[in-house]
């Protein structure tokens, strides 16, 4: 029996932006942007350079004034209030950590700044300091501290006012792959401890996708796709997306069926494909290689090694280049003539 009682409203989004619009001499960097970010939500947003993704940044922070539209955070209108008052916390890519104070003096900048007694800072210091890994690290210059160092310094720095929504760009961004590949793991687990909000903006998909719990792909100013990183690695809104992911399987094609025309042949797609003139996607795992004298034939014009596979380009007789996902045992070498067969389960038929 259905209730009676209506329905309780959603909660605001911790962050609100509403047709967000920043214009440089007449051209859009942000175009009329909508985009909510919950309490406790961690969302990447991802692009390649002049997409927009760290203007977005900058106005949400009251650093980059908006030509139209609005920043809300808890629901009320930022337009007017600075920076220094919305309770946002900041960490660029180049940690921006103040040279002339120690790694104390850096961290404890933010609580000194809205009035904290010298006792609640020094309190503050020590609990961050053993949060980000670096509990012996207070009296250090930051000089002296390794590139790694440095950004768990500019993050316990950031941390420490307790920001309602803590913003990263580039956070990672000038270390080497290794340690980014390991602090990206720490940093989710430190953000599901601490219950942070976050927005962070990057142009490495691997880190967005380990870090947050929704990606936005942003384009010329615009949002380009947004949902789960499996949502968005899965079924790419369109071929800009799926190349910006490192698809390079992408053509145009016609869909009748369960099959469609493009110039590699008839490829077999999903029953439930949108038909018509469209663009498909073949993952590299769903090119399947075979006898050369069975499939498409190819060539084999460069092999890269993945770690956990090997990318194994190919030149078909006609048609555009495949690249195929192949163990390394299994690769064939360059210049081997082989035959491509296709898996409709890793082909996607896009918009």
């Amino acid at each position: 029996m259905p209730s009676s009682l209506p329905s309780l409203p959603s909660p605001p989004s911790l962050l609100g932006l509403e047709d967000a619009t920043v214009r440089f001499g007449g051209r859009a960097v942000l175009d009329a942007v909508a985009l909510d970010v919950a309490e406790h939500e961690v969302v990447c947003v991802l692009g390649p350079s002049g997409s927009g993704k760290s203007t977005l940044l900058r106005a949400v922070a009251g650093l980059q004034h908006l030509d139209a539209g609005r920043v809300l955070l808890d629901g009320r209108d930022q337009t007017g209030v600075p920076a220094h008052r919305r309770e946002v916390g900041l960490m660029f890519q180049d940690h921006q950590l103040f040279p002339q104070r120690d790694v104390a003096g850096n961290v404890a900048f933010g609580p000194r700044m809205h009035g904290a007694s010298r006792a609640e800072q020094r309190r503050r210091v020590t609990e961050l300091l053993e949060l980000v890994g670096l509990p012996d690290a207070a009296d250090r210059a930051v000089g002296a501290l390794s590139g790694g160092e440095q950004q768990r310094v500019a993050l316990a720095r950031a941390l420490a006012p307790r920001p309602r929504l803590l913003m990263l760009d580039e956070p990672l961004g000038q270390l080497d792959r290794s340690l980014r590949e390991r602090l990206v793991v720490e940093l989710r687990e430190l953000f599901g401890r601490l219950g942070t909000t976050v927005l962070a903006v990057t142009h490495d998909q691997g880190e967005a996708f380990a870090l947050a719990d929704r990606v936005v792909v942003m384009r010329d100013g615009r949002i380009a796709q947004a949902g789960t990183p499996l949502e968005v690695w899965q079924r790419p809104a369109d071929a800009f997306v799926a190349r910006f992911l490192g698809f390079d399987n992408v053509v145009a094609a016609t869909v009748a069926g369960p099959a469609a025309d493009t110039p590699w042949g008839k490829l077999p797609v999903p029953e439930d494909a949108p038909q018509g003139d469209r663009t498909v996607l073949v993952r590299p795992a769903g090119v399947l290689l075979v006898a050369a004298d069975a499939g498409l034939r190819c060539t084999v014009t460069a092999r890269t090694f993945k770690g956990t596979h090997v990318a194994v380009h190919l030149q078909p007789e006609n048609g555009p280049r495949l690249e195929a996902a192949c163990p390394l045992r299994a690769a064939p070498e360059v210049g081997e003539h082989v035959g491509v067969e296709f898996d409709a389960a890793e082909t996607v038929v896009l918009g």
